[in-house]
């Protein structure tokens, strides 16, 4: 029962969908049926939430959303979840953003099982910048990023990253953008953590918000307050101005240092 409030899991779920799913019927004079799921048909992603909407009501968008992710093949952020290593999680191919079909192992790429890439190919364009200079932050930010997901601590003892099931909260699918790490506080409020390798700058708290509103609408419970954080190595006075007007939103910066010890020979 894992990842779901059913009897089944949640990937169970999705199996059951693709065993029971039947396209819809072309409408208007020269539309081409769709052929169905086994025989190479695809389906949208409407289409999957609709479908758990109707029969499964309890389980959020958003969890089903994530499933799409851990569930296509090719899909790079999938590595951030828990895969079974036995192929059981690879059952999709993603098509474009909205649009899926069955993974064919025979003719499809080897299913992604961790981090191949060292560009998101969905980056966002607000932190769009020097292709050289942007490869070696994107680098430094998946290290920031997996460092404090695994020391949220250090931040408050209160923290931890926010999981349901196979799903967690590093890189959580909001839309068609991702949150850095979705955390939790006392096991009950949301908190969403944006990161910055360099300066935070005031446009950085429309993203926030953006962000706590997806969330508050597609995950939280009734009376679940939703926070934000901001966390970069140095916050520009405009963010600190724009952000002092906002509650429940807080602005961090970090500090990384080294040492060496030398070894005597």
């Amino acid at each position: 029962m894992s990842g779901s409030k059913y009897d089944k899991s949640t990937k169970e779920l999705f199996k059951e969908f693709v065993d029971s799913f039947v396209p819809p019927p072309a409408k208007g004079l020269g539309l081409i049926e769709r052929k169905p799921l086994d025989q190479g048909g695809y389906f949208k992603r409407q289409e999957i939430l609709k479908w758990f909407q109707e029969h499964y009501p309890e389980l959020k968008r958003a969890t089903v959303n994530a499933h799409l992710i851990v569930m296509s093949t090719n899909a790079q952020s999938r590595v951030h979840h828990h895969l079974r290593p036995n192929g059981a999680d690879d059952l999709l191919f993603q098509m474009d953003a909205s649009t899926f079909r069955l993974y064919v192992k025979e003719s499809d790429p080897p299913p992604i099982y961790k981090n191949d890439t060292d560009l998101d190919t969905t980056e966002d364009a607000d932190n769009a910048e020097d292709t050289t200079h942007e490869t070696h932050e994107f680098a430094y930010e998946n290290d920031l990023k997996n460092f404090l997901a695994s020391n949220l601590f250090i931040i408050r003892p209160t923290l931890s990253v926010y999981r349901e099931g196979d799903i967690t909260g590093i890189e959580f699918p909001v839309g068609n953008r991702r949150i850095d790490i979705l955390a939790v506080e006392n096991n009950s409020d949301f908190v969403v953590i944006e990161l910055k390798v360099s300066k935070g700058y005031d446009r950085a708290i429309g993203q926030l918000l953006r962000y706590m509103g997806w969330i508050e609408q597609n995950l939280a419970e009734p009376g679940q307050k939703v926070k934000g954080m901001i966390i970069a190595r140095s916050i520009s006075n405009d963010l600190r101005l724009a952000t002092s007007r906002i509650d429940d939103v807080e602005l961090y910066e970090y500090e990384l240092s080294i040492s060496l010890n030398r070894i005597e020979i």
